[in-house]
């Protein structure tokens, strides 16, 4: 329970340092270099003017719709035609699709084949073969399980290989340093066919104060690194733990720190992306099969699945619960190896582009064929600088949602103000507004339904585009307290 908590929360986030640029070869401007001239329907609230200019941020930064569910007609709109970048809202876009188009109750699964003879004391004169199919939640825990099964057929050593077939997927390498100069953050992940634990480690340190030191668990464990047990503590206040902390990935079969933990912290959690992200799966799969008693003569590899029946397949958990995961926890990685799903699933590949096809489709089918106009696709997850959606568009999908059958799962899968989630610290109609956030440097965007004092509920968008833009959260607070309070 514990690494599910975390592994949905800690190493999904958002992606405070990154940066918006102009996308190259001619794609959508950043939206703050946008014609400045608003269109609308009406004047902004005071009190969003008001935090809008406390931040330092124009009215034209800012692009919302508010409107009635069920109704065509808004009650707020202000620059709502104009693409901008909506930062991880962009992952209503993806889940929405994907609740429709495979239904709630769908699974991912992943085949294993016990590619050889078995003998009756358990040697595998052969290859154990796993095939990804992507599901996103093959957490430490389920892998173990799925393992386990292995085990429970009887199987105990492996004279051959362990072959991961991860054709399923084919995403071109990136540099996880790319986007944002940070590869050790766990959302700067990118997909893969077979994503174990999201190829991240959590580290916890506890203090030990009878010794000094702060202890360090890893997990999950991975098979051939040595990890530094302790580190020494500090009597410094507790305010940014880590900054006292250095870690050296430099070498892949050794982490080491440098520093002192504050013991006035406590336990803390540190989740960091494994740099040997190729390594990740076979260091993984070694650790957890020799705990389960296991054995491997040969190597993990990557190679091809046989194309007999499995010995068996692991199921994911539903849809429903992986779509929640992603939009409470705003987990890129996630979202990207579902964005993949679609394309794999209805466009005859596993590739972002078959995948922004099929989303295109869907919305033009949804829709209506002019609803894509202006509109930039990139990962699915909105950790990009060239998805561009306009608040009008967001605020129809979410109408179309509320009146389609997967409105209670999408619904539910948002964060409640104030509640849980992205929208935990929110002090806008806490308990009464669930939204999905989005947060770049440059940007801060919310989207979703509010219930208001009359009773109605409204679809609010709104999205601010600036340098200012962390600073310009309490003028979306604004908004949707404006919208809650709809009574004369």
């Amino acid at each position: 329970m514990r690494w599910r908590q975390v592994f949905i929360g800690l190493l999904g986030g958002l992606a405070w340092s990154a940066s918006i640029h102009a996308a190259p070869g001619g794609a959508a401007t950043p939206s703050s270099a946008l014609p400045s001239t608003p269109t609308l329907s009406s004047s902004l609230p005071a009190a969003v003017r008001a935090a809008l200019e406390g931040a330092g941020v124009p009215p034209t930064a800012l692009s919302l719709v508010v409107q009635e569910v069920g109704l065509s007609q808004t009650r707020l709109s202000w620059q709502a035609d104009r693409p901008v970048n909506p930062a991880s809202v962009a992952k209503l876009l993806t889940t929405a699709a994907a609740l429709d188009l495979l239904g709630p109750a769908w699974t991912w699964m992943t085949p294993v084949w016990l590619d050889g003879p078995l003998s009756t004391d358990g040697v595998l004169d052969g290859n154990l073969v796993i095939k990804g199919s992507g599901d996103p939640k093959l957490t430490v825990e389920r892998t173990w399980l799925m393992l386990r099964r292995a085990r429970q057929l009887g199987l105990r050593e492996i004279r051959g290989d362990v072959v991961l077939d991860r054709s399923s997927f084919n995403e071109p390498a990136r540099d996880p340093s790319e986007f944002d100069g940070e590869p050790l953050r766990p959302y700067n992940v990118g997909a893969d066919a077979l994503m174990l634990a999201q190829k991240s480690l959590l580290l916890t340190f506890t203090p030990n104060l009878a010794r000094g030191v702060a202890i360090v668990a890893v997990e999950p464990p991975l098979g051939g690194v040595a990890v530094d047990a302790t580190v020494p503590l500090a009597k410094v206040p507790c305010t940014d733990w880590r900054s006292g902390l250095v870690v050296d990935v430099s070498d892949p079969a050794r982490l080491r720190f440098t520093g002192r933990y504050p013991q006035a912290c406590g336990e803390q959690i540190w989740p960091m992306a494994w740099p040997d992200a190729r390594g990740f799966n076979e260091r993984m799969l070694r650790a957890l099969w020799s705990e389960l008693g296991g054995r491997i003569s040969g190597s993990v590899r990557e190679g091809s699945a046989p194309s007999t029946t499995p010995s068996y397949e692991w199921p994911s958990p539903p849809l429903a619960d992986v779509v929640r995961d992603i939009n409470k926890y705003s987990n890129n990685t996630m979202a990207q190896q579902l964005f993949l799903t679609l394309g794999l699933r209805f466009g005859g590949a596993g590739t972002p582009d078959a995948a922004r096809q099929v989303i295109l489709r869907w919305l033009e089918d949804r829709l209506g064929p002019d609803s894509t106009a202006g509109m930039v696709l990139d990962n699915g997850s909105g950790l990009s600088r060239q998805t561009r959606l306009s608040a009008a568009l967001v605020a129809r999908v979410l109408q179309w949602a509320w009146a389609s059958p997967i409105m209670p799962e999408l619904l539910s899968s948002l964060p409640v103000a104030g509640v849980d989630g992205t929208a935990r610290k929110s002090r806008a109609a806490s308990g009464l507004a669930h939204l999905k956030t989005g947060s770049l440097r440059d940007v801060a965007a919310i989207a979703g339904v509010v219930l208001a004092e009359s009773g109605k509920r409204y679809v609010v968008v709104a999205t601010v585009a600036h340098r200012n833009a962390s600073q310009a959260k309490p003028a979306l607070d604004a908004l949707v307290q404006w919208t809650a309070h709809d009574r004369p």
